[in-house]
Order: structure tokens, then sequence, then C-alpha cells
């Protein structure tokens, strides 16, 4: 391993405005991404235009916030970018809907590589073709472009027809707010396959079954549900703030000397070679594209195991636990209100 990272990360001196400035940017969608580059570009100065369908329920909104709003295929008309930011299962119909409003060296801007690197669209030879991808979910975007401060971002380019797609990305970064944290330069597949695997195996997948198991072990021995749910869920997050502040190493430099030495020991017995295995299968599905084509089939018919896997999570005991403590604590409907706040931010 090597002292130094191979990958380029670049700041604010490293984006020049003037690649966007002189731009019209068409945002289709208005949802969690939609709305927090909407907003940032247009603080930015940049000359933003908003698609949306006639009948959505956002159109009012974003023209409250002074953002001018058209239908995707006016939007897109208009636009020298297009930023295709609705969800990853409808994007394919909105640029099949936006497709001849294309013209040549127009941008087609993404935030995840979905349905690029797995070929569900498939951009004229002659437009570029971009992704800049904030590290976070849209409401943080919107609230740290407001503090002034800056949110982590990937940049890459599929498709350079004009030689000025890279530039002109970092532009559009540099408007969201990027620039002042850090962009790091990738690629579509590499976004795009470590996004889905770090979602599967560990963000979303691994750690939520990691928590259901530990809870129903320590309920299935005779525990109350309340400790369980204090030991396994609620203190997560206090453990993940330590690691996302300075590491795995700030973590266990805070933690007990009882909690740090049954954590080395014990960590790896519960996840061990056979999670590898299984991590390395889960990376294979990613890779070959198998997960993607279940997903896209998913939808195709109509979200079955999709419903009955989410029915079956929303009514798992740990959230019924969940939401009854923690209705008790002083802080819990401040941290609603907060949160529902920013949401409508």
């Amino acid at each position: 391993m090597t002292d130094e990272f191979t990958t380029e990360v670049y700041y604010d001196d490293d984006a020049d405005a003037t690649h966007i400035t002189d731009k019209t940017v068409a945002v289709l969608g208005y949802g969690s991404q939609g709305h927090a580059h909407a907003l940032n570009l247009h603080e930015s100065g940049v000359d933003v235009v908003v698609g949306l369908r006639e009948d959505s329920s956002s159109w009012d909104d974003a023209e409250e916030a002074g953002l001018r709003v058209a239908t995707p295929d006016d939007a897109a008309a208009e636009g020298d970018i297009v930023s295709i930011l609705v969800p990853d299962t409808v994007q394919p119909a909105v640029f099949e809907a936006i497709e001849d409003e294309l013209e040549p060296g127009d941008t087609l801007q993404f935030a995840h590589g979905f349905n690029i690197h797995y070929n569900q669209i498939e951009p004229p030879e002659d437009v570029d073709v971009t992704m800049i991808a904030p590290k976070t979910p849209g409401h943080i975007l919107r609230r740290n472009y407001v503090e002034n401060s800056g949110t982590p971002a990937l940049l890459a380019v599929y498709q350079d027809t004009t030689g000025d797609a890279k530039a002109q990305a970092l532009a559009y970064a540099k408007a969201l707010g990027c620039t002042r944290a850090g962009v790091v330069e990738t690629t579509f597949r590499e976004e795009t396959e470590t996004d889905l695997f770090g979602e599967q195996a560990v963000l979303c997948g691994g750690i939520a079954e990691l928590i259901k198991q530990g809870y129903e072990t320590l309920v299935d021995a005779g525990y109350s549900q309340e400790m369980a749910y204090f030991e396994c869920l609620n203190e997560m997050k206090l453990i993940v703030d330590l690691m996302y502040e300075g590491g795995i190493g700030a973590m266990y430099h805070s933690v007990s000397d009882t909690a740090e030495y049954g954590g080395m020991t014990r960590g790896p017995r519960i996840v061990d070679e056979h999670a590898r295995e299984n991590m390395e299968q889960v990376l294979e599905e990613v890779q070959d594209g198998t997960f993607a084509r279940q997903w896209i089939v998913e939808n195709q018919a109509g979200r079955p195991q999709y419903h009955q896997l989410y029915e079956a999570e929303k009514n798992h005991e740990i959230e019924e636990v969940g939401a009854r403590l923690r209705s008790l604590f002083a802080w819990s409907e401040e941290d609603e209100k907060d949160e529902k706040a920013e949401m409508k931010a």
C-alpha cells in the first residue's frame, strides 16, 4: 500500500465557474437531489429551469422557491446542461421523452451512474455525458450550501465530445458547493459498482441485518426489548459518529478498554470469512449485472418482492419498540421538527 492516493481531488481553485455561468441548466426532477441542485445552482448565479410534469405536486414548490419551471421536454430544449435527477427507475422513460430535444454539444448530467453503466440509457454520440454525485442526501447538500460549508462529491466523465466536459462538470460541482469540501475523480463504472456494493453489503443491508439479528439474539435470550434496542440500534449512531470523525481507530480510542478488547476479539467471529465470501458474491452480482437485471425486472413486474420485503421490514418488532422509546425522550420531538424542516428546505 502506498502513502499517496491515486485519484485526483479538486477544490474551489481548480474549478472555473465561467464554464457554466453562460449556460442554462435544466434540472429534471425536484426531489431530494433535484431541489438541492436547482437551488444551489440558482443561488450561485446559474440560469436554472426545473423540468416537471404538469401535474407534479412539486411545481408550485419550485416556483415559490423562485425557480422557473417547465415540462421536462421544454426544459431540456432550453438547457445546455440537462441534469437528470429523477429516481433511477424513472430515468430511462424521462430520457426517452427528452432525447429529441438534445442538441450537439449539450451535456447530459447525472448524480449516479446506474443507467449509463448498465446501458438503460444510451446517449447520443454528439453530447457530453458527465456525473457529479454529492455523497450525501439532498437536504444535507442544501443545508451545507446555505451554511457556506461543503459536501464531498464524485466526478466522472463518460463521454467528452466537446473537450470541455470535465471543466464544465467541475464548474457544476463548484456551483453546488461541493468543491468547498473536495471532489474526487472516478468513473461511471467505479461509482456505480462501489455505490451499489456499499449500500447492499454494509450501509443499508449489512448494518440493518446486523442490528436486527443482535436485537433478536438479546430478546430471545430473555433480555428486555428496551435494552436490546438501546444496545444494538440506539448506540450505533454514537459509534458511527466517532468513526466518521476520526476513523475506526478513533472510535476504539474513545470507547472503554473493555469495549475495545471485546470488539477486536469478538467482531471477527461475527463477521468472519463466510461473511467475506458472501460480500464477494454480492460484489460479483453487481459487477456482472445480475443485481441490475433483477431490479429492472422487479420494477417491470410492479415490484412484488420489493413490496413484500418492505412490509416485513416496516413490521419488524424493532421498529415498533424504537418508535415507542423515541417518543419518550425529550430530544425526540425537537429532532423530528428539525428533520421535517430540513426535508422541506
